[in-house]
């Protein structure tokens, strides 16, 4: 069973989170920034929020690893239950199955043309 198609899923929804994260960081840096300089708050405060930004940064990054690994794990779980499942189908169940792949499949051939 190919798991490439749960990876690449997995592989973009944890692209988008480092990206949201590194977008809010940049912006969060930005309004420090302009904080320190509108003297709101002093140049050590404002050290003290960037470094709570990197952490806060590091630990988004480290908890969307931790949810893609479980994910991948989770996806490569119910492949390998697919395919066991699959591989213990009578010949008939079988072939009630791939009919209703074909089925599926024009469907969404159907809908691609709309």
């Amino acid at each position: 069973m190919d798991n490439n198609v749960f990876g690449d899923g997995i592989k973009k929804l944890v692209l988008m989170g480092i990206g949201a994260v590194a977008v809010t960081a940049e912006k969060s840096q930005q309004i420090v920034d302009e904080l320190v300089k509108k003297g709101e708050i002093t140049v050590e405060q404002g050290k003290e929020l960037n470094q709570e930004l990197k952490r806060s940064v590091k630990k988004s990054f480290e908890d969307v690893e931790a949810a893609k690994a479980e994910a991948e794990e989770k996806a490569a779980d119910k492949a390998d239950e697919l395919g066991k499942k699959i591989s213990d189908m009578s010949a008939e169940e079988l072939e009630k199955l791939k009919a209703m792949i074909k089925e599926a499949e024009s469907a969404v051939k159907g809908g691609d043309d709309q």
